[in-house]
């Protein structure tokens, strides 16, 4: 059986399996798409599931733009037990009765974590304390405060309360900003209702447009020829507002030279005539200079 060529640069929307780490989805796509050079753009737990950005070659420069982008979930609540780690992967610390917790009462306790608000991370995150990984300090035994970060929660909607003995395990479908913790959701609203809460399923559903609609396994990816499903011109279009170049602007984008501004605000694709991606642009002081060299 012939083996398949090394893949060209682009983008991958993989739906990432429960028990993997997102580091695990890049190994294994290391090895489907016959290269070293694969990265992701924002990490997922290993207990969630769902949309997970791969870049595969050129591709991997774009992922500083994609990792900013706003996150969407589907996630299950379940009130009534906190853990150490804030979802179901950690030890259960405190069990309280939340049988008595109405509707009234969630819709209450929702409302202030909607919006612009500050947000205490899980102690049990990737964030660096003192140059070493917070969860690695709690690991070890260590007690660990985080700084409040102000994030923003644009969709925080209730799609089922389920209620089975002393628990209440309430779904929900989240719209938020890079850099929000939906386990710290999960802990905020048991702790305003007195009940403690944690998170025992996570689907990410979308990154900024990029959607489950187009996601696929990585067993489906390792079956087909090129698993790169979005080429690099592709990824680009999609990512970033597009400007075309004439053959003499390709030219001099090409060697890392600034065009002339042409008024947009945000970092932008240039296409070469070919419709090659030659760079992403910034258009600061006068001038349209490339952020990123894509050529040769």
């Amino acid at each position: 059986m012939a083996q398949k060529a090394a893949t060209p640069g682009g983008l991958v929307v993989v739906d990432k399996p429960g028990g993997m780490t997102s580091h695990d989805v890049v190994s294994r796509m290391r090895r489907i798409a016959r290269t070293r050079r694969v990265g992701h753009g924002g990490t997922l737990d290993p207990m969630a599931t769902g949309v997970l950005i791969v870049g595969v070659e050129k591709a991997t420069r774009l992922l500083t733009y994609v990792i900013g982008s706003t996150k969407e979930y589907t996630a299950t609540i379940r009130l009534g037990e906190s853990t150490v780690t804030d979802d179901a992967e950690g030890e259960v610390v405190a069990r309280t009765d939340a049988s008595t917790v109405t509707d009234a009462d969630l819709d209450t306790a929702l409302a202030p974590l909607r919006g612009e608000i500050l947000q205490v991370p899980s102690a049990v995150s990737a964030i660096k304390v003192g140059g070493v990984r917070s969860y690695h300090r709690v690991r070890s035994g260590e007690e660990v405060a985080l700084a409040a970060r102000p994030v923003t929660v644009s969709r925080l909607d209730v799609l089922a309360v389920r209620r089975a003995g002393a628990h209440v395990d309430v779904d929900v479908d989240v719209a938020c900003s890079s850099g929000t913790y939906i386990r710290a959701l999960a802990r905020d609203l048991g702790a305003a209702l007195g009940v403690g809460g944690h998170l025992t399923a996570l689907r990410r559903t979308a990154v900024g447009a990029f959607t489950l609609a187009e996601a696929a396994t990585l067993d489906e990816l390792a079956a087909l020829e090129d698993p790169v499903t979005m080429p690099l011109p592709a990824a680009a279009d999609r990512c970033f507002p597009r400007r075309d170049a004439s053959p003499d602007e390709a030219r001099v984008l090409s060697h890392g030279g600034p065009l002339a501004p042409i008024g947009i605000a945000e970092p932008y694709a240039v296409f070469a005539p070919d419709g090659t991606v030659l760079a992403i642009v910034q258009e600061r002081d006068g001038k349209a200079r490339p952020e990123i060299v894509l050529v040769p």
